[in-house]
């Protein structure tokens, strides 16, 4: 089975296309800067070659267009003709509760996305862009959505409740969700198998750490706790989102600022985190050159997204009553060294010692503590696409099974 993967997103559309026969990446590429000046699409295939088209691209019709067209394409393209797709999987940031599990995508589907939009409204309505028009290109294609808060959906009430009057939750749904769901199952599962262990026997921490950064607990192979709520801005700092927060301090910033509710959605979202400590940058890679450097404010940044970490592995330890290994992944945690030693620091009563050698390690799957330790640490970098593939030919051969299609 074939199956194109798109992620689109308010400016992008990023594909990956899969022979799921072997799990081979026949090709992969991004549209960017959609109704923005100075648009191209890339795209690699399986023989390596790589290709630029720059061009203007006013919406996202016109770029999943070109998709179909590199796709096929007799120089770039991997396809003969865009039919040989079987199906079409879409990254959907949000599912509420009603979403528990990836499903095959129809008008109902369609309408309970649109539901839950407002708890997402700057990812869900762009996702369901890319459903719709695909719909168009092909619509005999059956079409599965892979949501990133449906791993998360097994947390237990007392996880996902948020102490406030009960009737919030009722009417509006506000209780936490947690995101980073498909990287979050992915590590896990590929932890599992590094381990040579099923997963419903372990007790693994997963760091998600990047521009964006959760940490989950995973208990036997499910979520039961995450540390990003309703939205993602809660829990770690973040590139540009503030994280955790005492509530009081918002209504305390508005009046002395005499600022608005979108101005101070916009301070917690885009000028917060690293960003808003450092006063450099969002990118942990400047934080971390200007602390080498003796910046001060850069090195407060940098002990705070540690400690954060530190403190969410130490709580989800004790949630599990164990631990069997930690995870690391993403941009930061699977790239900075530094940062992974200095949350893996003090650790020792875990029985886990890191191999400083091995932690040098960059983007590639490395077991990242000694032979000798009981309580194992793994850089492994996240495949969501890979993830959003496989659940695609899971539910439409499921579907098939049940003459749903």
């Amino acid at each position: 089975m074939k199956v194109l993967v798109l992620n689109s997103g308010s400016s992008s559309i990023k594909f990956r296309l899969f022979n799921m026969k072997n799990e081979q990446v026949m090709s992969r590429g991004t549209v960017d800067r959609i109704g923005i000046d100075n648009s191209f699409l890339e795209i690699e295939n399986f023989r390596g070659e790589e290709y630029k088209i720059e061009i203007e691209i006013p919406d996202h019709t016109t770029g999943i267009e070109m998709v179909k067209d590199a796709l096929i394409d007799k120089k770039m393209g991997v396809l003969d003709r865009f039919d040989q797709i079987n199906a079409i999987g879409h990254r959907v940031v949000h599912g509420g509760e009603k979403f528990a599990d990836s499903t095959l995508i129809d008008e109902e589907v369609v309408q309970q996305i649109i539901e839950v939009s407002e708890l997402a409204p700057l990812h869900n309505p762009h996702n369901l862009k890319g459903i719709r028009i695909c719909e168009e290109i092909s619509p005999q294609k059956p079409q599965v959505a892979v949501f990133d808060t449906a791993f998360h959906q097994t947390m237990p009430q007392k996880a996902y409740m948020y102490a406030l009057p009960y009737h919030y939750y009722q009417k509006y749904g506000i209780r936490r969700y947690g995101f980073h769901g498909i990287s979050h199952k992915y590590v896990t599962q590929k932890a599992a198998e590094i381990m040579g262990r099923p997963i419903e026997e372990l007790k693994l921490i997963s760091c998600h750490l990047g521009n964006g950064a959760s940490v989950a607990a995973v208990k036997n192979g499910k979520s039961i706790e995450t540390s990003m709520g309703w939205t993602p801005l809660e829990g770690l700092v973040m590139g540009t989102r503030c994280g955790d927060l005492d509530p009081a301090i918002i209504p305390f910033i508005m009046e002395k600022e005499d600022i608005t509710i979108e101005e101070m959605k916009n301070i917690m979202n885009k000028e917060s985190g690293l960003l808003g400590i450092s006063g450099l940058s969002s990118d942990s890679r400047d934080i971390r050159k200007a602390a080498r450097e003796g910046h001060h404010r850069a090195q407060i940044a940098l002990d705070l997204f540690n400690y954060q970490v530190q403190k969410y592995i130490g709580a989800y330890l004790f949630i599990m009553g164990g631990l069997d290994a930690i995870i690391f992944t993403a941009g930061i945690g699977e790239n900075a060294s530094d940062i992974r030693a200095a949350i893996l620091e003090g650790v020792e009563f875990l029985g886990l010692k890191v191999d400083q050698q091995a932690n040098q390690t960059r983007q590639k799957i490395a077991e990242i503590t000694t032979t000798d330790s009981t309580t194992k640490a793994f850089i492994i970098p996240t495949n969501e696409e890979l993830v959003i593939a496989r659940d695609t030919v899971r539910i439409v051969e499921k579907c098939k099974n049940a003459g749903v299609i």
